[in-house]
């Protein structure tokens, strides 16, 4: 028998990217669908591109609803699903796609967030090396509460967490910069996110350290074995519907060299099936990562400055979002962890 599923927030991006990946899955079965505004409407009529899954219809949002399945997939915005999972049996499996439960410390969640903290479930980003070596990965299998990573996180931990653990760089003075994708808005209509705005346009947000994945990357880096953990990071939203591109640095302590580095990190991600190195002196692109749950990580040495230069590409719905909550539940769950996730982009 199947696992049963519903996916709440499924009119938006990242449940529509939820579904798309739940449909390929052997041993999962999407039977409940919900929405908010859309409740009442055939699941195709906001997300024609799931033609397999035509015969769903949105129900509206409720801990009713979402009662009595093997699992339940929260796309729904910041704030909203705290107070839905505590309702839920602890028999389901709760993966949470957004901020409310990815914050160890409460008093960080009300600088960046605010409102009701409702703690930390278990971090839904397997590939995350701890100090001692070992995987976020084996924390997760057992678990019936997964909270899955924002994407800038993701980018930016899997870049830098190996050379971190490793000691080869100073936790301080982290710098990231990122091209997004608008899609890790959401669907919400505004003025700044229409293509007459974003198309042949450029622009940062979240500066000067005010993005809410910040508290976030420090503790995933910190988790990784740095001390006095801080980094500068500063998105720039571009002209692609989806993906990220993240480039991070950080000071190389004495003695690294790019020889160190690599090994560092063939050895954190050389058996890894979704984060994959790529070789010296390529980088990775955006596009070669659409659509599949892999992350590509290209380093560089800059001798003059001093500085470890990584650079990420991931899909931000999949790896950044809807993959990395399936690879998790699939951990949690005893399945083959890639079960349901290709490793193959679209292309062009």
């Amino acid at each position: 028998m199947p696992y049963s599923v519903a996916v709440a927030g499924a009119s938006g991006y990242a449940g529509g990217e939820l579904l798309r990946l739940l449909a390929a899955h052997p041993e999962f079965e999407v039977t409940t669908v919900t929405a908010h505004s859309n409740a009442g409407q055939p699941l195709i009529a906001v997300q024609p591109h799931l033609r397999s899954l035509a015969h769903l219809t949105l129900v509206e949002t409720t801990a009713a609803n979402l009662a009595g399945h093997d699992i339940v997939f929260l796309a729904l915005p910041h704030g909203a699903s705290g107070a839905i999972a505590a309702e839920l049996g602890g028999g389901t499996v709760v993966v949470d796609c957004g901020a409310d439960h990815r914050l160890t410390d409460a008093d960080a969640w009300a600088r960046f967030y605010g409102g009701e903290y409702h703690g930390a479930w278990a971090y839904g980003l397997p590939e995350l090396v701890h100090a001692d070596g070992s995987k976020q990965r084996d924390h997760l299998a057992g678990v019936n509460r997964i909270a899955v990573p924002g994407c800038n996180v993701t980018a930016i931990s899997i870049g830098l967490a190996p050379a971190v653990q490793a000691g080869l760089v100073s936790a301080e003075d982290l710098v990231a910069i990122l091209a997004v994708g608008p899609s890790g808005a959401g669907k919400s209509l505004r003025t700044n996110l229409l293509a007459s705005e974003v198309l042949g346009s450029a622009y940062a947000y979240g500066v000067g350290g005010t993005h809410r994945h910040t508290p976030e990357i420090v503790q995933n880096l910190t988790l990784a074995g740095g001390t006095g953990t801080t980094v500068s990071f500063t998105p720039m939203l571009v002209p692609m519907s989806r993906g990220i591109l993240a480039t991070a640095t950080a000071r190389l302590a004495p003695g690294s060299t790019l020889e160190s580095v690599r090994a560092a990190y063939d050895a954190v991600y050389g058996d890894e099936p979704f984060v994959h190195v790529t070789p010296a002196g390529q980088y990775p692109r955006v596009a070669d990562t659409i659509g599949a749950n892999t992350a590509l990580v290209g380093l560089a040495i800059d001798e003059t400055a001093g500085r470890l230069v990584t650079v990420t590409a991931l899909d931000n719905l999949v790896k950044g979002t809807a993959g990395a909550a399936i690879q998790s539940t699939n951990i949690a769950l005893g399945l083959d962890e890639t079960a349901g996730l290709s490793v193959n982009g679209v292309a062009p």
